[in-house]
């Protein structure tokens, strides 16, 4: 499955995707008890932890794709190192705040960007663990040695642009060919599936290791503000480990090797060699448009563009059932008098409704629990049926079912008067959908940028007025007619159509759009949920995965049109 070296894809699995959301699961659930026990604010807690995470996701819309920018000039270990590194001082500065405002807000948008770097780097990393090692003598082959200006023995520039109908088969097969060949011997999909498994292992990490330690510490002695913050410590001090552990197990990856700072200062007279770029002037993009390039791709090449709406509806997904979920159980046993003692002035649900807080607990754990033991099983049927999406068609009908069967449950209860003993069953197909719209859009994210997907050709064409084809690949940005020339001849030289060189701003694109279906689903989730129905989150989500599956159909549709 790994093409790189057992440390870096050691250092992947168990540092960077293992971490990457735990610090994040720690601080979400232990923010409140910094409020209270350290800062000392017991009026207006509710208000305060969402207005911070509030802020939090607002941050990461702008880091994620900036770091994924950053990464493709200094390369995906400094962003990770940084990102850790920012990740452990923000946890070390953050029980330094005296107050919610400003001193906490800053030090979790602080945290915002560290986290958004880690994040974006488990998507762009994956690329680098399966990317085909050519041998030398091949590269040497189909590179050619020699700048592309120069057309010594070459035929004319007219019949060089010229691809006819059989040369563009001729081309496309040389090229598809050994991609396939490679794609099956290491598969995004596949690791991608490996990637959401250790990705659950991290939350567990988190709630097994990092929550109870407060409670260990106040056990030993301490006071319940200095068990929190020694906590934090503790927890920030790991941070800057698998900082380290990222420093040394992701060094010399696979198309990284002569990447750095250097690269940020690279202008159109610099040697795109410094970057390991293409010559072709792609190394030159400025960070703008490397970023509004990567979005382009989305609308140009289906199979990229449903990796970027699966991982929308994915993290959609993930809100729906860790936030929606426990508030559709506690509006439940409120509006039903199931709650027999009720504390007026608090916003903990544990505290409001034992019976609530259990509830939700199992709901959600069989949730999360199914969604893990079904992440590798995604990664393989993606790899095995991958032509038509099939997985992540699937994805998008148990969510479909799974959300709209919650919505029109009379109460959340496996017993009693107005429960079921489906809801469990339901919460399950819940997971399933979160885990394989996780998987299959990761997959097919990274499977476009390494050019392994024979459906991620792009669709858009032109008729010459000589009746040939011409290929538009957005490998070049020509800026006049030589430097078509060169995008095209560079185009057929080339074995793949690969987007090494933007996978940091692919990544950070997929991150983004993970982000605003968080703040779209929480925003009107949360109106919805409060003027119209506690069940109408769930309509919602059932309205996003009926826009995935429908946009997995028409993306199947294209690829048979573009076969025939």
């Amino acid at each position: 499955m790994f093409t790189a070296t057992r440390l870096q894809a050691v250092t992947y699995l168990l540092g960077v995707c293992l971490f990457s959301i735990s610090f994040l699961v720690f601080l979400n659930s232990s923010v409140s008890f910094v409020i209270t026990d350290l800062i000392g604010q017991r009026q207006g807690v509710g208000n305060a932890v969402g207005t911070l995470g509030f802020a939090d996701e607002l941050v990461a819309l702008v880091a994620c794709p900036a770091w994924g920018v950053l990464s493709d000039r200094v390369g995906l270990r400094t962003v990770c190192v940084l990102g850790y590194a920012i990740v452990g001082s923000a946890l070390f500065i953050f029980v330094q705040a005296k107050n919610v405002y400003p001193q906490l807000l800053l030090a979790r948008l602080f945290f915002s960007i560290g986290g958004a770097a880690t994040s974006t780097m488990v998507t762009a990393v994956l690329p680098s663990m399966i990317a085909p090692h050519e041998p030398a003598a091949s590269n040497a082959a189909s590179r050619p040695s020699m700048p592309v200006n120069s057309h010594v023995g070459s035929a004319s520039i007219s019949s060089e642009l010229t691809i006819t109908p059989q040369r563009f088969r001729h081309q496309s097969s040389r090229s598809v060919s050994p991609s396939k060949k490679t794609a099956s011997k290491s598969s995004p999909t596949r690791l991608a599936g490996f990637v959401g498994l250790f990705t659950g292992c991290g939350a567990l990490v988190a709630l097994t290791l990092f929550l109870p330690l407060p409670a260990m510490f106040q056990n030993s002695g301490l006071q319940p503000g200095n068990a929190v913050a020694k906590s934090f410590y503790v927890v920030g001090g790991i941070s800057f480990v698998v900082s380290v552990i990222c420093f040394l197990g992701l060094r010399n990856l696979y198309g990284e090797e002569e990447k750095g700072w250097g690269g940020i200062a690279l202008t159109k007279k610099s040697d795109d060699s410094v970057t390991g770029m293409k010559y072709t002037g792609t190394g030159r993009l400025p960070p703008l448009k490397r970023f509004l390039k990567s979005i382009k791709l989305g609308y140009v090449y289906p199979q990229l563009g449903l990796g970027y709406f699966g991982g929308f509806v994915a993290r959609a997904s993930s809100v729906g059932i860790s936030l929606f979920i426990p508030l559709y159980v506690n509006a439940y046993f409120m509006n039903s008098g199931l709650c027999s003692d009720i504390s007026h002035g608090s916003h903990d649900m544990k505290s409001q409704c034992q019976q609530a807080y259990i509830l939700a607990a199992k709901l959600t754990g069989v949730s999360q629990l199914v969604a893990l033991l079904f992440a590798p099983v995604f990664g393989y049927l993606a790899d095995r049926y991958r032509r038509f999406n099939a997985p992540l068609l699937a994805a998008a009908l148990f969510g479909i079912v799974g959300y709209s069967g919650m919505a029109l449950l009379r109460g959340p209860e496996p017993g009693g008067k107005n429960g079921t003993p489906w809801v469990f069953l339901i919460v399950a197909m819940l997971g399933i959908s979160q885990i394989g719209a996780i998987v299959c859009s990761l997959g097919l994210v990274g499977s476009c940028v390494l050019g392994l997907d024979v459906a991620a050709r792009p669709v858009e064409s032109e008729s010459l007025d000589d009746g040939a084809t011409r290929v538009e690949t957005p490998h070049a940005e020509a800026t006049d007619d030589h430097g078509e020339s060169e995008a095209l001849l560079q185009d057929e030289a080339d074995d793949d159509q690969s987007y090494s060189y933007l996978k940091g701003s692919i990544a950070g694109v997929y991150s983004l759009a993970g982000g605003a279906g968080i703040l779209l689903l929480t925003k009107l989730g949360g109106l919805a949920f409060d003027d119209l129905s506690p069940a109408a989150p769930f309509y919602l989500l059932g309205l996003f995965n009926i826009l995935l599956l429908m946009a997995c159909v028409a993306s199947g549709i294209s690829l048979v049109a573009r076969d025939q």
